[in-house]
């Protein structure tokens, strides 16, 4: 090339080392064809780590009347039945086999009495069904699939970020990417890609996510012709940390509700009693003594209203706040140090359950959790739209693109029940890789327009050629954004404050057009904000339109002018694909059909 880019063969390229990342590189390379592995950061740091709760599978463990049909039927309610049916149920079929999988590569799981994988009550599910290693759940999935994935012959390149996907025609043919420590640019050639990157969460001020959540994976789908789907439902899980400031959003497991936690306002009241959504009634106590029953294992025994959705959760949170009855820095107190009424060694036991939770309160916010509440309030920390794709393969409709885990949609709907992001990431991880494999092996390489890749190289430098004077901070324009969905586009929705977001989408965009970076290519933080720009504006308008057009509340979609779910939104997705022109344009999509076993499962399981 005339640019003298470094260049790489793949017959499979996988973006992102994250779980669903890391097991479509092992199910790819397995079937014996060339594998690449690009991440954003170091391998073993992907945002993965960060998951403590626990795997969400029917393994029947610890109650026998779990199977894959309550999996199924929990995930299609907690999704308001905006899921894919096909993906949920492929989700809750192949969960069991993915976690027993990982145990036999090595995987850590905590214990029943008799030896088998313990599991762990969770929000929205039925039975006590969560795999888990204490709460460092995430930590202990990367560990095992990195173990396993380096024997597999998988080319690993870190600190690579990618800049745009490279087409030949309508199929992608590879990417071109930088290394963050150089700032080489360099060209991957693949015949299949598969998109494992994660969410979007620095689109938002408070958030649990990592630095890496730009909607990188996200953007490059959209700017190479893949459809966005179900954009407008952003998870804001319910118990962030809220103090001190400087760890604001960190994320406190759901896992501390299943061991006991409760929520209190500033009065000491559960107020999590006083609103229990009709469809969740029957399932949920209406005591307390009931609900510590149920943490404690008892089938007779309702689940506590902690339990609920994390969308339903977040919102009693925020109502509280509102009403002045939070706590002293703006969130509620989620008590885990009370159950000392109920269980003499206390103290050794929320050590032992909750190890990661003790610590990371112990040290960054100088709180023992084993005698004091903690502070928190809701964090975003999920995003349950994403590139559309089809529900046994994966694939993107442009030929060769896959994608896997939060990048994807489908499986979730309208709201993810906790748990289900770890499964969603070894089932479908899993299933991208077999299927990109097979697509790879069934093609020839394609060309790489050299004319293109040049263009987009000195488009990427653009930032440093600009003028100092007149142009802009890229922090600054990220800080505006992150402000400015937080404020207009988050827990609680208006059209106003919406349309006013698109309105401010505008501004940013073109103050993106013209930011300035100092110094060089190696290693530049500011350079890498101004790149990642693009596909956090992108992602942004697509949430913004997309909940716009949603006039009704529904899953994790709460709008104030539209309360009340509206039947007429039942029954089609919201799908954002790029127009001839350019422009962002949005469609409805229906529903996918349910087939007569779904019909029958959903009924007989309310």
């Amino acid at each position: 090339m005339s640019l003298d880019l470094q260049t790489f063969e793949h017959d499979v390229l996988v973006i992102g080392a994250g779980g669903a990342g890391l097991r479509a590189a092992i199910e790819a390379a397995s079937t014996g064809v060339r594998v690449g592995l690009l991440c954003k950061s170091l391998l073993g740091k992907a945002h993965t780590v960060m998951a403590e709760g626990g795997v969400a599978a029917s393994l029947a463990n610890v109650d026998d009347r779990d199977n894959w049909r309550v999996h199924f039927s929990d995930t299609m309610r907690g999704g308001q039945y905006l899921n894919n049916p096909r993906m949920a149920e492929l989700h809750a079929q192949e969960a069991p086999a993915r976690v027993r999988e990982l145990e036999a590569w090595g995987a850590l799981f905590d214990r029943t009495h008799d030896g088998r994988i313990l599991q762990r009550n969770f929000g929205g599910h039925r039975y006590p069904r969560l795999a888990h290693v204490g709460d460092r759940t995430g930590l202990e999935m990367i560990r095992t699939l990195q173990d396993h994935g380096i024997h597999a012959g998988i080319d690993v390149h870190m600190e690579c970020t990618v800049l745009e996907l490279l087409k030949d025609g309508e199929r992608v043919t590879g990417v071109l990417a930088y290394d963050r420590e150089h700032g080489r640019f360099r060209v991957h050639r693949a015949r299949a890609i598969v998109l494992a990157t994660g969410g979007i969460g620095r689109a938002y001020k408070i958030t649990s996510n990592s630095w890496e959540y730009t909607g990188d994976g996200q953007g490059l789908a959209y700017r190479a012709g893949a459809d966005l789907m179900d954009m407008e439902f952003v998870q804001f899980h319910p118990t962030g940390m809220v103090w001190p400031p400087s760890v604001r959003g960190i994320l406190v497991t759901e896992g501390v509700r299943g061991e006991g936690g409760v929520l209190k306002n500033k009065e000491g009241r559960r107020f999590m009693f006083d609103d229990i959504p009709d469809n969740y009634k029957n399932q949920t106590a209406d005591n307390e003594e009931e609900g510590w029953r149920y943490t404690q294992g008892d089938k007779e025994a309702r689940r506590p209203p902690e339990l609920l959705t994390r969308d339903h959760v977040a919102r009693c949170i925020n109502r509280e706040v509102k009403a002045g009855r939070g706590s002293p820095h703006g969130g509620v107190f989620l008590d885990i140090a009370w159950i000392k009424e109920k269980l003499p060694n206390s103290v050794e036991h929320i050590k032992k359950k909750l190890p990661s939770m003790y610590h990371q309160f112990h040290q960054l916010a100088g709180l023992d959790i084993t005698t004091t509440p903690m502070e928190v309030g809701p964090t975003t920390h999920y995003m349950m739209g994403g590139i559309r794709v089809e529900a046994d393969t994966q694939m993107s409709r442009v030929p060769g693109l896959f994608a896997a885990g939060e990048c994807a949609a489908g499986l979730h709907g309208a709201n993810r029940l906790g748990g289900n992001s770890l499964s969603d990431l070894l089932v479908f991880g899993k299933r991208a890789g077999e299927h990109a494999a097979k697509f790879a092996k069934q093609q020839k390489g394609g060309s790489i327009d050299e004319a293109h890749v040049e263009t987009s190289v000195k488009r990427a430098l653009e930032p440093f050629e600009r003028p100092t004077s007149g142009g802009e901070n890229p922090y600054a324009v990220q800080h505006d954004l992150q402000e400015m969905m937080q404020d207009l586009v988050g827990i609680v929705r208006t059209e106003e404050e919406m349309r006013k977001a698109l309105e401010g989408l505008a501004k940013l965009e073109d103050r993106a057009r013209r930011v300035h970076v100092d110094g060089n290519r190696e290693f530049n933080p500011g350079w890498h904000t101004a790149l990642d720009l693009e596909n956090l504006l992108t992602v942004s308008r697509a949430i913004a339109m997309s909940a716009i057009e949603r006039k009704e509340s529904r899953g994790a979609h709460f709008r104030e002018d539209f309360q009340a779910k509206s039947d007429a939104f039942s029954k089609f997705n919201h799908v954002v694909r790029r127009g001839s022109d350019g422009s962002m344009q949005l469609a409805r999509e229906p529903l996918p059909p349910q087939s007569d076993e779904h019909k029958q499962i959903i009924a007989e399981m309310k």
